[in-house]
């Protein structure tokens, strides 16, 4: 489904992703490890072509991202990938229920059973006409973990989704993303610094300096 062959991206003088290759079947699940600013947003960003690289290629099922322009690339994602980011970007003025259905409406399409399933599902029942500014942080992520799975995405990408959560609520919203993953045939990238998070994952990598390495 994913395949990067010898990625690299360079800030400057920096090389912060160095010669990526890595492969992803639909129905996987795997945790990409590593510290702080070691690089897994670039690389996730990378993934999702919000971010140029300057070396190698990014292919997504028969689409080569690396070749694509910024309008294709749009429409992929659209249609294709759920993004958690670690800045939420959740829309202000927007209910938690419009925010969770947004990429349903950006197809023109809906689904408010889905919608309200997945709320409930991160445990926000109750919440849907709430605004961003009356949540917690811990809340506003997991509005943003419910609008990537919206739409039933073939890939997903989550960056740090458990940051702000209590351990309960991340042990759910972690066997959220594998459930979706596996019950769909569809992939999920998980970026971490926590090995308990990366423990319920099929595959963990670590990424360094030198490149990203299958962990045993």
């Amino acid at each position: 489904m994913l395949r990067l062959v010898a990625v690299s991206k360079r800030f400057g003088a920096r090389t912060v992703l160095n010669a990526i290759s890595l492969e992803l079947n639909a129905g996987e699940y795997i945790a990409i490890l590593g510290e702080s600013g070691i690089g897994k947003s670039t690389l996730l960003n990378a993934i999702a072509g919000l971010e140029p690289v300057d070396e190698g290629q990014i292919f997504f099922r028969d689409h080569e991202l690396t070749a694509m322009d910024d309008d294709a690339l749009t429409r992929l994602r659209r249609e294709h990938y759920g993004f958690v980011f670690q800045a939420f970007h959740v829309l202000p003025h927007l209910s938690v229920e419009q925010n969770v259905a947004l990429p349903l409406v950006l197809r023109g399409a809906t689904d408010a059973a889905r919608v309200r399933a997945l709320i409930n599902a991160v445990g926000l029942a109750g919440r849907e006409a709430s605004m961003p500014r009356e949540l917690s942080g811990g809340e506003l992520q997991r509005v943003a973990i419910a609008r990537a799975l919206v739409g039933e995405p073939q890939l997903v990408l989550a960056d740090e989704p458990t940051g702000n959560l209590d351990p309960e609520n991340a042990r759910q919203v972690l066997a959220l993303f594998r459930s979706q993953t596996k019950e769909r045939g569809a992939a999920a990238i998980l970026a971490t610094h926590s090995e308990q998070a990366a423990a319920s994952c099929d595959r963990r990598y670590r990424l360094s300096a030198q490149g990203l390495a299958l962990v045993s």
